[in-house]
């Protein structure tokens, strides 16, 4: 399913507003006696969300759920609120009219979530295609799972299920032998399996599929002894589902962080160094060799969608430049261009990239699509790191897997890094990762050529 990583970010943004709108206007003398009523007024919404989940539980609750999590926060927060005129500052209001004050401050809450979800529902359908799904197998809970298609804040398009049993439902596909032709035929986007109707092999090779392809495969589990590293558990309503390839960066909130960290980083590399190097280079250049300022090159970014990616031209123009790795003493490499290559300098115009949107600082490198297209038909969950933007580096380039792939092995650790990234991802990993980065251009690399 496409997704719009701002709706907790802007909700907790809004919220924090109206809270701090509605005690500053209604209640201005708690604000009077200080920061400290601004700080627990705050800090407590914070507490009190982050306790109960309310932000991540909203999204796949039905709607009694829904209004039961809204009364626990609003009981929560409403002790905070009530207890703080007792030990903030002398009570210059009657009871009546704080309770007033917060059922006013429930109620805006409460239809800033109703035109919430309706505005993201508009927007998701004017800008995000439906994510096809198909269900595998059939027992009581595909109809709990359907509550959850069938919403139309979901962005879903529940197209049918398959099982070896027939079934005169309208929705039927057939028996299960055919879902793996008809998901790659019909454009399906997730495959949901129910566990209880699949045998361990059927589920193995969903589960290959999930690894080699962009198809997100979800399991209804039952007792049946399957696993990986990365599974992670999510409940539809009251149904456990199982993510086969979960990952930090599927979070709303995890993408906003590292969009930011990208947007500033590469705004200061812009500002700070490519602003003077790009003309030094370019004069440069005109001593060196004839070409253009920069290398351009169609790579396979996040989903294995195209964009353009550029670099500092550190070799003669060739007829070969699309299909053929840079090699050790490779006669292509111009003089300037050697000096570019071993201290990673080539690389900086990539930081365009990053602020665009298209790469990101750190991730997995992004390869020409010809290789692309050899390593997703020879190398075993290849296409995993196209889950993610690639990047300028990432956790296989400063672990020693850089530059031209010699043996199959290189390229299958780069890859077994990127997942192992995908999987562990944190800001902390990235600024480690750029820290090593900056490290080995100074110390030097033998693949750096």
């Amino acid at each position: 399913m496409q997704k719009s990583y701002f709706g907790i970010p802007l909700s907790l943004v809004i919220h924090i507003l109206v809270i701090n709108a509605t005690l500053f206007y209604l209640t201005p003398e708690t604000y009077r006696g200080g920061i400290w009523g601004v700080i627990y007024y705050n800090i407590v919404w914070l507490i009190v969300t982050h306790i109960t989940r309310f932000y991540n539980k909203l999204k796949r609750l039905p709607l009694i759920k829904r209004t039961a999590s809204f009364i626990r926060i609003f009981i929560l927060y409403g002790l905070a609120f009530f207890a703080s005129f007792v030990f903030l500052g002398p009570n210059v209001y009657s009871i009546s009219y704080l309770v007033c004050v917060y059922a006013f401050f429930c109620v805006q809450l409460v239809v800033l979530r109703i035109i919430f979800n309706w505005a993201r529902s508009v927007y998701r359908s004017k800008a995000f295609n439906a994510s096809k799904v198909v269900v595998v197998g059939w027992d009581k809970n595909l109809k709990k799972v359907r509550t959850i298609f069938d919403n139309p804040e979901e962005n879903y398009e529940y197209v049918g299920f398959f099982d070896n049993k027939k079934s005169k439902s309208p929705t039927y596909l057939g028996p299960i032998e055919n879902c793996y032709q008809y998901i790659f035929e019909n454009d399906i986007s997730e495959v949901y399996c129910i566990a209880s109707r699949l045998s361990k092999d059927e589920i193995k090779s969903l589960m290959h599929i999930a690894d080699n392809s962009f198809k997100r495969v979800k399991i209804i589990p039952d007792n049946k002894e399957f696993f990986s590293r990365a599974m992670s558990i999510d409940l539809y309503g009251s149904v456990p589902v199982l993510n086969l390839r979960a990952s930090q960066l599927e979070l709303e909130y995890a993408n906003l962080v590292k969009r930011i960290f990208d947007v500033i980083f590469s705004s200061l590399v812009i500002l700070l160094i490519l602003s003077w190097l790009i003309p030094l280079i370019f004069i440069l250049q005109k001593f060196d060799s004839k070409g253009p300022l920069f290398f351009k090159q169609k790579r396979d970014g996040v989903n294995k969608k195209t964009f353009m990616c550029y670099k500092f031209r550190s070799m003669t123009p060739t007829k070969e430049c699309d299909s053929k790795m840079a090699t050790k003493n490779d006669m292509r490499v111009t003089r300037l261009g050697n000096i570019l290559r071993k201290t990673s300098i080539d690389e900086l115009p990539q930081f365009l990239n990053v602020f665009k949107g298209d790469m990101s600082v750190v991730g997995p490198r992004p390869h020409m699509q010809l290789h692309t297209e050899e390593f997703q038909s020879s190398v075993e969950k290849y296409l995993v790191r196209h889950f993610l933007k690639p990047g300028i580096t990432g956790l296989a380039q400063v672990k020693g897997y850089r530059g031209e792939i010699v043996d199959k092995s290189d390229i299958v650790n780069r890859v077994r890094f990127d997942i192992f990234y995908m999987e562990k991802w944190s800001l902390e990993l990235d600024i480690y990762i750029i820290y090593l980065t900056v490290y080995n251009i100074f110390k030097g690399e033998d693949k750096a050529y």
